[in-house]
């Protein structure tokens, strides 16, 4: 994310990029769309709409969960933004993409597989539930995870940028209000998350809501954020080049 939270504020500042390769830009847009594919699909399994073909939603939440599972996975694994004194962003940005990622693929698979028998049941929503209801434990777990990186967000005052970055640069004199925003999103994401056993067990209702707009603002929020960050991250290799 911007900054790649907390480079130090060096007006001389260089970076040495071959050694911290960095693509959390698109794990941020595809964080964005996932959270927001899973909203829309929620709303309308709760609305009781026409659902027989899912093939879409199948493919979108394939593609995005391979790429978060794929880049998670490599982040997690390889530890890349370590390279130049970076390592907690591995841990900030790679494992709840990773999670993520593994979640939408699951759920690919499932309306690839086996949705054809969800729909001649009476109740979708009570098999769906029901479907949901074991990994709903590692859903709370990621939401409870979220809670955490967001306090050493804040605590540490992470994501900063430095001036050497465009836009967001211009705020690198008041680095708790960066912490602030992408500790923010983290803690909408983890509220949701937490909430998700509950929304299965309700089936609907206010905590549904709860939820659905959490993830709603943290979804545009990491989409418009992470495709700013296509020009940002940019403007800051060739700053520091």
């Amino acid at each position: 994310m911007s900054g790649f939270c907390g480079i130090l504020a060096q007006p001389e500042l260089k970076i040495d990029w071959t050694r911290m390769p960095t693509y959390n830009t698109i794990m941020a847009v595809a964080a964005g769309v996932g959270l927001l594919l899973v909203v829309a699909f929620g709303r309308r399994l709760l609305r009781g709409d026409p659902m027989e073909h899912v093939d879409g939603w199948a493919l979108a939440f394939g593609a995005v969960g391979a790429i978060l599972a794929v880049t998670g996975l490599h982040m997690t694994l390889t530890w890349p933004l370590a390279g130049q004194g970076f390592p907690f962003d591995n841990i900030i940005f790679g494992e709840p993409s990773l999670a993520f990622g593994v979640l939408l693929l699951a759920a690919a698979l499932y309306l690839w597989k086996r949705w054809g028998l969800v729909t001649v049941a009476p109740d979708r929503r009570k098999v769906v539930a029901r479907t949901a209801g074991p990994i709903s434990l590692f859903v709370f777990g990621m939401g409870l995870a979220c809670f955490g990186i967001a306090a050493a967000g804040w605590t540490y005052t992470l994501f900063a940028a430095p001036p050497q970055e465009p836009i967001s640069g211009a705020f690198a004199g008041m680095p708790l209000l960066e912490a602030t925003f992408i500790s923010g999103l983290y803690v909408l994401v983890g509220v949701g998350a937490v909430l998700f056993p509950f929304v299965l067990r309700a089936r609907g209702g206010p905590v549904a809501t709860v939820t659905g707009v959490c993830w709603g603002i943290a979804g545009v929020a990491f989409l418009l954020f992470g495709a700013l960050n296509y020009f940002t991250h940019i403007g800051l290799i060739v700053n520091t080049m």
